[in-house]
């Protein structure tokens, strides 16, 4: 789904610009606009916008849906930033201030902060910053503007770094300017609209600045607007006063993101085995004598056969899996020596929920101690799914709509992505399981 973010420069109010924005919101088919000064005054009511629905803010900071999607929750945690829940995404939209570097500075590690209080939680931080990340990114008359100061930068780069957020408009080559203006005969040109994206998702979420929207034939503002391209399923809206809904016509029920027409059921994808899984046989055969591994937590054992085979081993081993109906309760202890979590998050439906799932593993290790992260890997994915005929979902794929089953094949590199946010780092030089065709990730947690 297509998210836009624009500074509108209060123009939305104007009955060209409005029809304008209209169409081009129509041409691209958005979902879900952030605007930056959208109208003014800023307490007024905001102007109707054909096909959308206002989900809440005022004439500094704003935001609308299609009229098809559900409202999301809004709220404003400062005067110059609005946060947005889109199911299980965070967007964090802003408007910093114009005028001095002082204020920017401070409103950045304010913005710091409101993005550590999410707790790992997928985030997109989007908006008119105001301020040009690298010297090259604003320039006037031709030469590096003074705008911006070093220490407005170096918050940023500290925003960036302790949330794990990446940049992704800005790249290595030259600068591609999201305003400019002419000021006492003298062109001022600014990357100043940003989108910064959890570094787990930056990769697979195409964004771009769409410059037609201020300098073309059809131009309503003068910013250039960011494009940003997420992997959500947004709820549906039906409307109340009808005597009939979509769902009544197509037959077809609106796949619920979190809680809903359609439950998320990850147990239905265990399989029922009679012997250890090969993840699992790999595990005693190379890594718990290598590693002195004494207790052993399987997170998310499904019905147990690798807890059972881990005993085998005369290991101290437990499972925990949160279907009540496998019978393998929350363990009471902690501090294991090595968590085991075996094609677990390519079932959960989101993101968020991965982290969150990684984050309870986490809380079982030791300090020192390791964990195991075993998935199905893209690859793998992407073939059952063509073969299968599997329904685009959020990130992945129903595999079956019926059972309210999904998988999303998942690489190492993502997975040490989503464990960071769980304290769990890489360790540096570790060999491999043999485990062909799926991917893994070794971690440790750090010691106190």
């Amino acid at each position: 789904m297509l998210l836009a973010s624009i500074n509108l420069n209060k123009r939305l109010g104007a009955d060209g610009a409005r029809a304008h924005f209209a169409a081009w919101l129509r041409a691209h088919d958005v979902a879900v606009i952030v605007a930056q000064e959208p109208y003014k005054p800023a307490d007024r009511r905001p102007p109707l916008l054909p096909g959308y629905v206002f989900a809440g803010g005022d004439g500094h900071l704003a935001a609308w849906v299609r009229e098809d999607v559900a409202t999301p929750d809004v709220s404003a945690p400062t005067p110059w930033a609005r946060r947005i829940e889109l199911g299980w995404l965070t967007v964090l939209q802003v408007h910093l201030d114009a005028y001095t570097s002082a204020a920017r500075t401070t409103q950045l590690d304010e913005l710091a902060a409101l993005a550590a209080a999410e707790d790992g939680r997928p985030l997109l931080l989007c908006g008119d910053f105001n301020l040009a990340p690298r010297p090259e990114d604003g320039l006037y008359d031709g030469e590096v503007s003074g705008f911006t100061a070093d220490t407005e930068r170096k918050a940023l780069q500290h925003l960036l770094q302790s949330t794990w957020l990446v940049d992704t408009t800005g790249t290595d080559g030259e600068a591609e300017f999201t305003f400019e203006r002419l000021f006492t005969g003298r062109l001022s040109r600014f990357r100043c609209d940003l989108a910064l994206l959890s570094d787990h998702l930056a990769a697979g979420v195409p964004v771009s600045a769409r410059h037609e929207v201020r300098t073309g034939p059809e131009a309503f503002t003068d910013h250039s607007a960011l494009l940003v391209d997420l992997p959500i399923t947004l709820e549906t809206a039906e409307p109340e006063d009808v005597l009939f809904t979509i769902s009544d016509l197509t037959g077809n029920q609106p796949a619920a993101a979190g809680g809903g027409a359609r439950a998320y059921q990850p147990h239905k994808t265990a399989m029922s085995r009679q012997s250890p899984s090969p993840a699992a046989r790999a595990v005693t055969a190379h890594l718990t004598g290598a590693l002195g591994i004494r207790t052993v937590l399987d997170h998310g054992c499904g019905r147990g056969a690798d807890v059972a085979h881990y005993r085998a081993a005369g290991l101290d081993a437990d499972g925990y899996d949160p279907h009540e109906g496998f019978g393998w309760p929350r363990p009471d202890r902690q501090g294991y020596d090595l968590v085991t979590q075996m094609f677990v998050l390519n079932v959960l439906p989101d993101p968020w929920a991965r982290i969150r799932a990684l984050q309870d593993a986490a809380g079982f290790v030791r300090p020192g101690g390791h964990m195991v992260i075993v998935t199905r890997s893209p690859e793998e994915i992407m073939k059952a799914a063509a073969g299968g005929s599997w329904t685009a979902h959020h990130d992945g794929y129903w595999s079956s709509e019926g059972k309210g089953t999904f998988q999303r094949g998942i690489s190492a590199t993502e997975t040490t992505a989503l464990a960071r946010r769980a304290g769990l780092a890489p360790i540096t030089g570790a060999a491999g399981l043999p485990l062909p065709g799926v991917s893994h990730v070794l971690l440790a947690k750090p010691e106190l």
